[in-house]
């Protein structure tokens, strides 16, 4: 097994920490700080959109689009992309400056996988382009949306139009004023099979119909300006054209989409641990308690050394993961997927946990990206699944692989 990045990706490494040095980190709290200025707080400020221009002049841009989808791919494979995604993780807006930031990023993989030329033309392109935002509506507050065949929301046709009802929420990116286009699952026939029952439709958000309830925070934070909205949809009505794939093809698109998605979190996580960590090293050396710096105190050197070693196991299997992804495809992926999906959001969050205690109570205010970032990686393990769903799903697939070559085995001993 090679440990070492391929020779392409090191070059890109190269380029996006030069990106990062010169004309991220030097601005990064100026943005956060226009942001609380800003008088709509959900606008995308000037900043932000000449940083785009200039990562697309650079060609630091669509990264994270395998190169399967040619022309407009950077091509990098998923394990190339992995570092670049860990370093854009290292600060929590950056990816948008790339254009590589979620939903888009899965939003932009469904397109480009599943949309119909049409579909492509009017949203693929402009999102391939950075020109608008987009979201993805599944969750569902009266419901247990961890299990997708819960959804209730209805899309029933009606002659040359789809009408969709229902309510949604924790729509991220729904509140910015860029974001023009929801991907909609909801469900075309409640008495198919309960995989085929749900469908995918494309919902313009200036859409008679779509209301948006209320911005909604995570521990506190509303996200400004990306911001994550709770959205009634009442018959609210699009041509058919806009389904994606077909009645019935909700579910198949939305494994599809989450197998990137997920592996997407871990990477950008594993850059917040990281930093987290480095954070902690430079406080521990800086601050005096009880007569010598935090870092000759044997429990900080032992946290800094517990954070260390979990951010590097999750960093190798992340690794893996995206490897097999390249070599086999998502599906034959789909055990590793889960188990980084498991991993890297507790042990980011547990780092974060320990990065704040040695900051003290300056660890919880927005002086630092602590609090943000624990956020961040607190909510992760919500997003695209559970915990608990991985868990189970995880457990099955091993228990089931595990008793076939068990059967396997015995067949070819009794013959």
């Amino acid at each position: 097994m090679n440990f070492e990045f391929s020779p392409t990706a090191q070059e890109w490494i190269e380029r996006l920490e030069n990106f990062m040095d010169q004309y991220i980190y030097p601005i990064e709290q100026e943005y956060v700080d226009t942001l609380k200025r800003a008088e709509n707080p959900w606008a995308t400020p000037l900043m932000m959109q000449e940083l785009k221009e200039h990562a697309k002049s650079e060609g630091l841009w669509n990264l994270f689009l395998p190169k399967e989808h040619g022309e407009n791919s950077s091509g990098l494979s998923n394990l190339e992309y992995a570092p670049l995604c860990e370093i854009m993780g290292r600060v929590t807006w950056s990816g948008e400056v790339f254009n590589c930031s979620a939903p888009d990023t899965g939003n932009m993989e469904v397109l480009a996988k599943y949309g119909s030329q049409s579909q492509q033309k009017r949203w693929l392109q402009p999102l391939l382009n950075g020109d608008i935002r987009s979201a993805f509506a599944m969750t569902e507050p009266a419901v247990a949306s961890s299990d997708a065949t819960n959804i209730e929301t209805s899309i029933v046709k009606d002659g040359n139009d789809f009408v969709i009802n229902g309510r949604k929420w924790f729509i991220s990116g729904a509140m910015n004023t860029n974001c023009k286009v929801l991907i909609v699952m909801g469900k075309t026939d409640p008495l198919a099979d309960r995989h085929r029952q749900q469908s995918q439709i494309l919902v313009p958000i200036d859409t008679s119909g779509v209301n948006i309830i209320r911005p909604l925070s995570v521990l506190g934070y509303r996200e400004e300006p990306f911001g994550h909205a709770e959205i009634l949809f009442d018959n609210v009505r699009v041509p058919v054209e806009n389904l994606i794939l077909g009645e019935g093809r909700g579910f198949e698109i939305a494994q599809g989409r989450l197998g990137p998605g997920r592996i997407h979190h871990c990477m950008r996580l594993i850059g917040c641990a990281q930093r987290a960590l480095e954070m902690a090293c430079e406080r521990v050396e800086q601050r005096i308690a009880f007569g010598k710096p935090l870092g000759n105190q044997q429990s900080v050197r032992e946290d800094i050394a517990r954070s260390f070693c979990e951010i590097e196991q999750a960093r190798l299997l992340t690794l893996r993961a995206a490897d097999k992804m390249d070599r086999y495809g998502n599906k034959e992926a789909r055990n590793l997927i889960s188990a980084i999906k498991i991993i890297a959001p507790t042990m980011a969050f547990k780092v974060i946990d320990r990065a704040i205690q040695m900051h003290g109570a300056g660890g919880l205010s927005d002086d630092f990206i602590l609090a943000s970032i624990f956020t961040y990686a607190r909510t992760v393990r919500l997003a695209d699944g559970p915990d608990q769903v991985h868990m189970m799903q995880l457990g099955r697939n091993l228990i089931r692989d595990f008793s076939a070559k068990r059967n396997l085995a015995a067949s070819g001993d009794s013959s």
